[in-house]
């Protein structure tokens, strides 16, 4: 298939008052970043909090995710690729299982938390010796990704898993997380004429990584301002790009030190979509009137920035 490279929200999960899925509310959120230029998702996948739902409410959410924009293709013409993960389970068996009904329930490309392919970081040899096994048990025709995902540890991919990975032929799509703008180069040079593409996930190296070959941003900060990310990621080489830069710069640090997923729930809420202020990883009295203030003031600035750019 054809991908639409970009920006890649994080997909959130919202809940209701009593603690359950809000598939709905989630509904709101995918036709948000469909009008915020968004193109593609990352469902299912760590802002989800995908360690914390239940098999059954992955797959429904993803499932929810996939055939929304399917609808709004149809309905609109805008074309967004969804990646899709869920993989959570510590046995290969497990995983494949898993892994199999999240492909059956609809996505573009079946997303690999790295760390799951060697639970206890053992290496190189026992990541691919475990990848084998667990391709060997998925669909040859689904088209494949990485991410590194820092939750429960953060493994990071070597230019020895990656040659293997192009080897297969199988992988499309990598959500780069070291956040190293030397090692991003190194494997930009690797990957390069291959169609596995590498979407950074740090805000703070994105507009480099897009003058070196990056496809993209895939990560937290798409949930507040992903229309800002969209317009860079088609827009590197222009003027204002380094400026547009600088603020996704300073922005990105409330990664660190605020509440999220909590913080990205209440900014939907000053969006227009209303969401309970809950979260399975997080303690709801965490989002403190000064995380509101935050995320108001960061809200007034990428406003303004967008009408700027966009003028």
């Amino acid at each position: 298939m054809e991908y639409n490279f970009g920006s890649y929200p994080t997909m959130i999960t919202p809940y209701t008052k009593d603690g359950q899925v809000d598939y709905e509310t989630a509904k709101k959120y995918v036709k948000w970043y469909a009008e915020n230029n968004c193109d593609g998702i990352f469902a299912i996948c760590q802002s989800s909090e995908i360690f914390f739902l239940t098999l059954e409410e992955k797959l429904k959410l993803n499932k929810l995710v996939y055939e929304t924009v399917q609808e709004i293709k149809a309905q609109t013409g805008k074309a967004m690729t969804v990646v899709s993960s869920g993989h959570t389970a510590d046995t290969i068996e497990e995983q494949a299982e898993e892994l199999n009904k999240i492909i059956e329930s609809g996505t573009d490309a079946l997303i690999l938390i790295t760390n799951r392919l060697d639970i206890n970081n053992e290496g190189d040899d026992v990541w691919i010796e475990n990848a084998q096994k667990l391709l060997s048990k998925l669909p040859k025709d689904i088209n494949l990704g990485l991410y590194e995902c820092p939750y429960p540890y953060k493994r990071l991919v070597t230019p020895k898993i990656l040659d293997w990975c192009l080897q297969t032929g199988r992988f499309y799509f990598m959500k780069d997380t070291c956040c190293d703008m030397q090692i991003i180069n190194e494997r930009l040079e690797q990957l390069k004429g291959s169609h596995f593409y590498l979407l950074n996930a740090n805000c703070q190296t994105l507009l480099e990584s897009l003058r070196s070959g990056g496809k993209g941003y895939c990560g937290i900060m798409a949930n507040y301002h992903p229309a800002l990310y969209s317009w860079l990621c088609k827009n590197y080489n222009e003027e204002k790009a380094d400026k547009v830069q600088a603020f996704l710069c300073m922005a990105g640090f409330t990664e660190v030190g605020l509440p999220y997923p909590l913080t990205a729930k209440y900014h939907m809420n000053l969006v227009g979509i209303p969401t309970e202020n809950i979260a399975r990883n997080r303690k709801s009295e965490e989002m403190t009137p000064y995380a509101e203030s935050c995320m108001k003031q960061m809200k007034l600035l990428s406003d303004a920035l967008l009408a700027e750019i966009m003028d």
